[in-house]
């Protein structure tokens, strides 16, 4: 069945794609069309904008995605789509897309989770074997999956709170500095010291994988308000300063805990994906805590670490595989825990969109 060809649709969160991908784990087109510039005034992602933004360029994507492929609907085996979890309005918009075109074709429907998604990219990219160990750290979601199959999945640790994207984009949000925060926050970093300000390591003084960022974003918080206080403003050198303890604190986290993962759940492999995935401080200390464990890392291109059609396309192919089909009852899904044996967890991040 290598030459099954699924099209993807992604639309849980702010960025509009479609992809249309192969059995033998070839990308034809993947298209993503982004929203930061409508949400840029509101300092974050307005639901409401967003839907509506989903619902007018849905059947645009999947028409260009088509074009750059050379293919028409009739050359298509199925059709994926992420059912959840995310932001209701655009999940719905999605799925509502492609039932219309399942419909109309009569090709076999497949719901996605999108979590499942990121964690199954490295299947996409590198076609590498079960299980392997999946850090998502995005703005959305932070945790740890040990991944045994395409819908085997154990989760050892996550965030109680904000996830590490989120808190970057909220310390931006505190320096003045433009949305999305991690790239300008990166930036700002690496003319920073990040030995000056001695911001704390939340939970590492416990045992487990399980990670909290909200408290390390109040101490930024505190820090800014006390040179603000201090000096009467904030000078560069203190915004820079206070990036580099931020991202150090995060990376070293993360880090720590990823150690802690692969001591608990030995595999030849430790992935990571999401947008946080890009930051190279992170990155590096990632990859050093595999080459301790003795472990492979492996890190997708940026483009499909992020939100994209290709992972959902993928990821459908692969619960397809398995047999799994699904009709014109397909439910979109706010919250949709890959393992479904795990404890909920507490706190604001798990009760969001990405949870």
């Amino acid at each position: 069945m290598t030459d099954m060809i699924f099209l993807g649709i992604e639309s849980s969160c702010d960025d509009t794609a479609a992809a249309v991908v192969t059995g033998n784990r070839r990308i034809l087109s993947s298209v993503v069309s982004s929203q930061t510039a409508l949400h840029a005034d509101f300092g974050g992602v307005v639901p409401e904008i967003a839907a509506r933004a989903h619902a007018e360029r849905l059947d645009l994507a999947v028409e260009q995605a088509l074009a750059e492929a050379g293919l028409g609907l009739g050359a298509l085996s199925g059709i994926a789509v992420t059912a959840g979890p995310g932001l209701i309005g655009g999940v719905m918009a999605g799925v509502m897309c492609a039932k219309g075109i399942a419909a109309g074709t009569g090709l076999p429907l497949v719901g996605v989770n999108h979590l499942a998604g990121h964690a199954l990219t490295p299947r996409l990219t590198d076609g590498v074997d079960f299980p392997y160990l999946m850090l998502l750290v995005s703005g959305g979601h932070c945790q740890f999956l040990r991944v045994d199959g395409p819908d085997a999945f154990t989760r050892l640790g996550g965030t109680i709170d904000d996830a590490p994207g989120e808190a970057f984009d909220k310390l931006a949000k505190l320096l003045a500095l433009p949305q999305p925060g991690g790239p300008h926050v990166e930036a700002e970093a690496a003319q920073g010291d990040p030995k000056r300000f001695p911001l704390p390591r939340p939970l590492l003084d416990r045992p487990g994988c399980d990670m909290s960022f909200s408290g390390l974003k109040t101490a930024a918080l505190r820090q800014r308000d006390a040179l603000i206080a201090e000096h009467g403003g904030l000078q560069a050198q203190d915004r820079r300063d206070l990036c580099a303890a931020f991202q150090s604190a995060v990376a070293e986290v993360l880090a720590e805990k990823s150690r802690r993962a692969l001591a608990a759940s030995p595999v030849p492999l430790l992935a990571v994906a999401g947008g946080v995935a890009a930051n190279g401080l992170i990155r590096a200390a990632l990859e050093q805590v595999a080459a301790e464990a003795g472990a492979r890392f492996l890190a997708p291109p940026l483009r499909l670490c992020t939100d994209n059609g290709a992972m959902i396309a993928w990821a459908g192919i692969e619960r397809f595989r398995l047999g799994h089909r699904d009709g014109m009852e397909l439910a979109a899904r706010p919250r949709w825990p890959l393992d479904g044996h795990a404890a909920p967890m507490l706190g604001h991040g798990k009760r969001g969109a990405k949870a």
